[in-house]
């Protein structure tokens, strides 16, 4: 396949003391199907055994550094600072994508040039990986947004960098959230489509979890 046929995808993992997840997390996306991963991973000096997993992997990896940062706003804005792609994403170090999500992700965007970023569904799992939920996803835009009908699940969007390049970077003191602001901006500029039935990824609760 021709590489105009298949653009680069870059996809930027921010971790810290995540070990137990890690690895799991980085062969969800080395394992893809898709060809053309730009896979970089930006850990925070972790304590734990992630650096001997990032190590692990080194030459599958397009850049990898680990050192102190301000959290993981600032690992994912110095992840896309290295990010050659024209399709981004990011991939927290304890979440998972499915077999198939990023060329099922780069083949709609391929065919609907007028969509800036595209999203499917979402499974929620614990620290067993055994699935417990589902993300309740649902289309949104600019004007739902505002009004805080998000129901975009993070690890399943991807989006273009020609539109990174214009709103971004993440807002640096942004502990929660920085990914909802991200969105707005994005419906600021292009179109936002859900994929109802593309389960592209699995997020994980568990007691260490940001989130929780």
């Amino acid at each position: 396949m021709a590489a105009v046929d298949t653009p680069l995808v870059s996809i930027v993992t921010p971790s810290f003391n995540q070990g137990r997840f890690l690895e799991k997390t980085m062969r969800s996306v080395l394992e893809q199907d898709y060809p053309r991963i730009e896979y970089i991973v930006i850990d925070g000096a972790s304590t734990d055994n992630s650096i001997s997993i990032i190590e692990r992997y080194t030459k599958q990896l397009a850049y990898w550094v680990s050192e102190p940062d301000r959290g993981q706003t600032d690992a994912l804005n110095k992840g896309f600072a290295q990010a050659h792609g024209e399709i981004l994403a990011w991939l927290n170090s304890d979440d998972v994508l499915y077999p198939g999500a990023v060329t099922a992700a780069v083949d709609y965007l391929k065919a609907h040039s007028e969509i800036g970023m595209v999203y499917g569904d979402l499974d929620f799992i614990d620290e067993n990986d055994r699935v417990i939920g589902r993300f309740n996803a649902a289309q949104t835009d600019l004007h739902r947004l505002r009004r805080g009908y998000v129901h975009i699940p993070q690890p399943a969007a991807f989006f273009r960098a020609e539109h990174w390049r214009r709103v971004g970077p993440l807002v640096p003191n942004f502990f929660f959230a920085m990914d909802y602001d991200l969105w707005v901006r994005l419906a600021g500029v292009t179109q936002l489509k859900y994929l109802p039935g593309n389960l592209w990824a699995q997020f994980r609760l568990h007691s260490d979890a940001k989130t929780v």
